[in-house]
């Protein structure tokens, strides 16, 4: 089109100003609309929140990342193997199950990356973990001994009853407890002015006579009114095993080698077949005990719910008179329950269909605490405040 015809065309065309408002009376059909104004907050579309930064507003990012660091390096030095998992409840435990697992894994893998931890795979095909000479030098830094773990850790073929019980240990102390693996506490106990090899000394009877035996926990806390006795059940238990447990539970209430009296057992078990195996042991003691004469020191077991026994002790009380009587208290209380097996098993993309049930925005860990008992605290973070 020629150059002139574009230019007449466009000059034909009406000129029409822009306004911002309508003025004078609108004509009629013609609905009046307010000017926009496009510095007016208050008259224009609501702003989304931020959003929120988490600890992250609390304390700066790279002190966060070194507080990571430092715990999960830590956890490696101490129990030699760790799992994600473990990092998870050792850094992360105040939160939801998934966002706990999360951050542990991003704080694995930079790890791994960065040559501090080293990755394996145990014959259960578990992803294990083992301390580097470079994680060591890491920590010898942050003025903390440590030794390498890798060697040992590529040794390891299956060691789930190690981790399950170093697991309950960092539940225990996420509530606010002190707890001890069965190794740190023969290293307590070695320590003391009397060295003992075992927790609680017990008469044991067996098919082959009665014996006494020292016995050891595979984890113990320690809560405030005594001591609190774990077992870890990842296979059937055998005849002395059995007959340990027996025994175990009728010393309810006596003193143990950490001071403290014995206030509750706790049997976590791997699989139903084991639990149910576990619980028949324990209905059979309480058939038994039913029989026990009544003198003072007698031990009766009771079920006071699903999974979960009362041990009633007679003692000698004396009266106002000078007369004494028996009467009986709880001792103490034996607890069942499942390992929470599924917790590691969990995928973020949602594989396999694994519950995230039993965190610790709920009553089951360390342990299921009965209605009678005290409720357990809210853990916070660890990250919040520096190391010890």
């Amino acid at each position: 089109m020629p150059q002139e015809h574009k230019a007449k065309r466009r000059a034909s065309l009406p000129h029409v100003r822009p306004t911002t408002a309508i003025q004078g009376p609108a004509p009629s059909g013609v609905v009046e609309q307010a000017p926009v104004t496009l510095n007016d907050e208050s008259q224009g579309p609501e702003k989304a929140p931020p959003p929120s930064r988490g600890m992250a507003a609390r304390v700066h990012s790279r002190i966060l990342k070194e507080r990571i660091r430092i715990r999960a390096l830590g956890l490696a030095n101490r129990f030699r193997v760790i799992r994600t998992i473990d990092v998870a409840v050792a850094c992360f435990a105040e939160r939801p199950f998934k966002a706990a697992l999360t951050a542990s894994q991003r704080a694995m893998r930079g790890l791994v990356k960065e040559g501090f931890l080293k990755r394996y795979r145990s014959a259960r095909y578990q992803t294990i973990y083992g301390l580097t000479g470079k994680g060591v030098n890491w920590l010898e830094e942050q003025d903390i001994d440590a030794i390498a773990s890798v060697r040992r850790v590529s040794d390891m073929t299956n060691p789930e009853h190690r981790l399950w019980a170093q697991f309950l240990t960092l539940c225990c102390e996420v509530r606010g407890l002190r707890a001890y693996t069965e190794q740190e506490l023969l290293l307590l106990l070695s320590a003391q002015e009397v060295p003992a090899q075992g927790l609680l000394s017990v008469s044991v009877r067996t098919n082959r006579g009665e014996k006494r035996l020292e016995l050891r926990p595979d984890l113990v806390g320690v809560e405030p009114d005594g001591v609190c006795w774990y077992e870890v059940d990842i296979s059937p238990r055998s005849a002395d095993r059995v007959a340990s447990l027996k025994a175990l539970v009728l010393a309810m209430g006596r003193n143990t080698r950490l001071g403290g009296p014995l206030r509750r057992v706790i049997v976590l078990t791997r699989t139903p077949r084991i639990q149910n195996r576990v619980l028949a042991t324990l209905d059979a003691l309480v058939r038994d005990s039913k029989d026990f004469s009544l003198m003072e020191g007698r031990r009766v077991l009771a079920p006071c719910g699903p999974g979960a026994y009362e041990v009633i002790r007679t003692q000698e009380k004396v009266l106002s008179d000078g007369r004494t009587r028996l009467v009986d208290s709880i001792a103490g209380h034996v607890i069942v329950q499942p390992l929470p097996v599924w917790l590691p098993k969990v995928r973020m993309d949602g594989r396999g269909g694994h519950a995230v049930d039993g965190w610790f925005d709920e009553n089951y860990l360390p342990y299921r605490r009965l209605p009678s008992m005290q409720a357990w605290p809210v853990p916070s973070s660890p990250l919040l405040h520096p190391p010890a």
